[in-house]
């Protein structure tokens, strides 16, 4: 089993603290099923003059930063390589600093424990962004999503998002601070789906045109199974199916984490 990051450096006033969904995603992403489909999506090519690029991993919302930690550490082993180029996304400044010190935390551990550095990948650098909107199109191998997906009344008000990403504030209190960017880890807005209903919307433009695959986790209320309709009807060849779930509950998975991709190359 391979160790989970450690985030006793994160404080969780305003950063989401790992739970089970996050622990879903490194179940999943280090399963056997899971690591011999990266195997062979991103094998690496040796032969002179057709070497492979490095494939770039994008997390989407990378809270603590303990799932970017786990894939990048651990890069050999799920993906097979470890030119694997690591990114990550959050709304929240104080979720990016948390990330870089997870990442980079786990990372010298995994060195200390191979002494050597080709089984861990290459972490760029996180990025204060809202979802996608800093990527380039076509150039995300693989995204990774754990979204805000609790159905709620409504969405966090970002119209004072910039005074509350502050590390301080003069015109905020640090409650109302912190209660809004918690609020933005797991609110969801209309069946949960409000947030990742627009990740959704950008997936085909952001992800790699060859080999881009995305997994996105999700939770019953947001009606998985309409989701991968959605997904297959898409123009481009596109496949969704569920490949993880945390148990079931009166009948319906609890949580699930959906594996998306485009099935041919355009």
């Amino acid at each position: 089993m391979l160790p989970t990051p450690s985030t006793s450096h994160v404080s969780f006033d305003n950063v989401y603290e790992p739970a089970e969904d996050s622990y879903l995603l490194l179940d999943s992403l280090s399963s056997k099923k899971e690591t011999a489909f990266l195997h062979q999506r991103f094998a690496q090519n040796t032969s002179p003059g057709r070497q492979t690029r490095p494939p770039l991993l994008t997390e989407i919302g990378t809270g603590s930063g303990v799932v970017l930690a786990f894939v990048t550490a651990h890069a050999e082993y799920i993906f097979g390589r470890s030119d694997l180029l690591t990114l990550g996304t959050d709304i929240n400044s104080f979720a990016c600093q948390a990330t870089a010190g997870t990442v980079n935390t786990a990372c010298k551990e995994a060195h200390k424990k191979y002494e050597e550095f080709r089984h861990t990948g290459v972490f760029l650098d996180p990025i204060v962004a809202d979802l996608a909107s800093t990527i380039r199109p076509n150039t995300v191998d693989v995204l990774i999503f754990n979204p805000p997906y609790v159905p709620t009344p409504g969405l966090p008000d970002l119209s004072k998002h910039d005074v509350y990403n502050r590390t301080t504030s003069e015109t905020a209190s640090a409650f109302d601070r912190d209660s809004h960017l918690l609020s933005l880890s797991y609110a969801g807005g209309l069946d949960g789906m409000e947030t990742t209903d627009r990740l959704l919307e950008q997936l085909p433009t952001i992800l790699s045109r060859d080999l881009g695959v995305a997994y996105i986790l999700l939770c019953a209320q947001n009606k998985p199974s309409e989701v991968i309709e959605r997904v297959r009807q898409w123009e481009g060849g596109w496949m969704a199916e569920s490949v993880a779930h945390s148990g079931r509950q009166g009948g319906w998975e609890k949580l699930q984490i959906l594996r998306i991709w485009r099935t041919s190359a355009i």
